[in-house]
């Protein structure tokens, strides 16, 4: 017979995987004296299986587990170093059985910012063991029923727990529930049709082997062109209409976790929906990781036919908010999942410490961070559109990781550091200059990848982009040049980051490198077009009025420090007086 019992808290999270134990902890380390509550039918102890797509982190996601929540030392104990990013397109279809048979785009030095391959089982049970000791209530039940409340009324939610049936209240209801769309199902709030993702229809199929050889990828003799590890670094494989991650997720086990994304117009489920036809597969087209997952043990395969969904409101009016998979997925490429969730739970915490705060603008935050993450779901969707058509095309593709690692390290990443996401005087402006970047039909992205496909139909070569390196346009630029100096000063603290030189130094060098692409395929015509001047122009003028921004933004910082903490020291040590002598320390008998 089931007993029933009711518990009223501040904040309900729907399930403890990565999304729901960072919010919880996020919460919990910004608003103490919080009461929440974690439901997830799992135990604590998580099963070894209990994996996901997409363990691999980026630098934003992983100086917001470092630096947000803490867990700096934890991550260099615990799980796997991560040494950017490596790129292969196989020179002949018919000899892909080394590393050498590949086009490679290396990581040529050490990243400047820390970022980790996760064990996502093991991460998750060491977070809710965290959450448990700082306060949070862990329900071990079931999900059963919910009542989604308006305004600020009381969400509700049953829970079956053995034999008990227990009921959460809340004013704040978190669905980190993954795929089972808790939310997303009740109020149709989600979206999987590929004209909703810019055609985006993928499927993914990966799994873990144990104690692979690693020689068989690289056998460490060539230290000419590296300044990082190749096998720490997330490793990516492409073909026509596919790509596969492949990267160590445990040093104890020696874990190997690769996977397989396929465009289902090129390659569809039936094809590749199982261990024997990936291996088929992969012995066809990638010699190499075929070799590799048979050298080991197979641990565990998992397939998901139909990845890529986002939702329509992700911060609601109502107190309800969702994040993870439960309201987004795009493509495991450049772990987008991670790094919008790491965000989305930045908005979340401040959205509901205003609200319980009753601050006079809390409901604005609440509708001005919802449109952030809804837009940005749609960045990433403009982001992978055309990847079924441009994926296997080595020239093609490095151009891409070119221009869109550009806008990665000169924007998107100071705009995290110095959580200008989070100012509204920012945000606003942001929002509205994506359609022109990523959402009008000649938006700058829009336009790129056309002509990436002008180039493929007239069957060029432009040559190779390699990302990493700094002797591609002028002045040393790389597209992972950073163009503050955030990290030598330590500007961690909100707003003390100069996003703006960023924002503008990007554009300007947008256009060196949309000059050269017009020259590379169309020769001196190409640059002298008028179209091409008059998108050199607009883009110009981006960097023209972010550098007018950027002016008025050092003239109202002039006065700050870099660092409120090493300010404080220098200004503590003006009272520093040398003392040359030691205090006695030995006795005298």
């Amino acid at each position: 017979m089931l007993t029933t019992e009711e518990q009223v808290f501040d904040v309900v999270i729907m399930g403890a995987g990565f999304a729901g134990n960072c919010q919880a902890r996020h919460l919990l380390l910004k608003v103490p004296e919080l009461k929440v509550a974690i439901i997830d039918p799992r135990p604590i102890e998580r099963s070894a299986k209990d994996q996901k797509v997409g363990e691999s982190t980026v630098e934003i996601t992983a100086m917001f587990l470092a630096r947000e929540l803490g867990l700096h030392d934890y991550l260099l104990e615990n799980h796997v170093p991560k040494y950017g990013l490596s790129f292969h397109w196989p020179k002949d279809l018919d000899q892909t059985a080394t590393t050498e048979d590949y086009y490679n785009i290396w990581v040529n030095r050490t990243p400047s910012i820390d970022s980790f391959q996760l064990n996502r089982a093991k991460l998750e049970r060491d977070l809710l063991k965290m959450n448990r000791d700082m306060g949070a209530t862990f329900i071990n039940g079931r999900v059963t029923d919910f009542s989604l409340a308006t305004d600020d009324n009381l969400h509700q939610v049953s829970v079956k727990v053995n034999d008990s049936k227990i009921t959460l209240k809340a004013q704040h209801l978190v669905d980190a529930a993954g795929r089972k769309f808790l939310i997303g199902k009740e109020t149709e709030n989600l979206t999987f049709d590929p004209k909703d993702l810019r055609g985006m229809n993928t499927g993914s199929i990966w799994l873990r082997v144990k104690d692979p050889d690693l020689k068989i990828f690289d056998d460490k003799h060539d230290f000419n062109t590296r300044g990082a590890s190749r096998v720490y670094t997330t490793n990516h494989w492409f073909g026509h209409g596919h790509w596969l991650w492949m990267f160590p997720m445990d040093i104890e086990k020696k874990e190997v976790s690769i996977g397989l994304i396929h465009h289902q117009n090129v390659i569809p489920s039936q094809d590749i929906n199982n261990i024997d036809k990936l291996k088929a597969f992969l012995k066809a087209n990638h010699r190499v990781l075929s070799d590799l997952i048979e050298s080991g043990e197979i641990v565990e395969v998992k397939y998901l036919p139909r990845l890529a969904h986002i939702s329509k409101e992700l911060i609601s009016p109502d107190n309800w908010y969702v994040l993870g998979d439960a309201g987004y997925m795009f493509d495991p490429f450049y772990s987008p999942g991670l790094v919008l969730t790491s965000m989305a739970i930045e908005t979340v915490t401040e959205t509901i410490r205003a609200k319980l705060a009753n601050e006079a603008d809390a409901v604005e935050k609440q509708y001005l961070y919802n449109k952030f993450l809804v837009q940005y779901q749609q960045r990433y969707t403009s982001l992978y559109q055309r990847h079924d058509k441009h994926l296997g095309n080595a020239s093609i593709m490095s151009w891409r990781i070119y221009m869109e690692n550009m806008f990665w390290f000169g924007i998107i990443v100071p705009m995290y550091v110095g959580k200008w996401f989070l100012d509204f005087r920012f945000l606003k402006p942001f929002i509205e200059r994506a359609d022109f970047v990523f959402f009008q039909k000649n938006s700058l992205f829009n336009d790129f990848y056309d002509q990436l496909d002008l180039v493929m139909e007239k069957g060029k070569n432009i040559g190779l982009m390699d990302y990493d390196r700094g002797d591609q346009l002028l002045w040393g630029h790389s597209a992972s040049k950073l163009f503050d100096n955030f990290l030598a000063n330590a500007k961690y603290e909100p707003l003390r980051c100069n996003v703006f030189a960023g924002i503008k130094s990007t554009y300007f060098y947008m256009a060196l490198f949309y000059l050269k692409l017009r020259f590379k395929a169309f020769g001196i015509f190409g640059v002298l077009a008028p179209a091409t001047i008059g998108r050199v122009g607009r883009i110009l003028w981006l960097s023209l009025y972010s550098a007018i921004g950027e002016r008025i933004y050092l003239h109202k910082t002039r006065k700050l420090a870099n660092n409120s903490s090493v300010a404080k020291t220098r200004s503590d040590f003006k009272q520093y007086q040398h003392q040359a002598y030691l205090r006695p320390w030995r006795s005298s008998t």
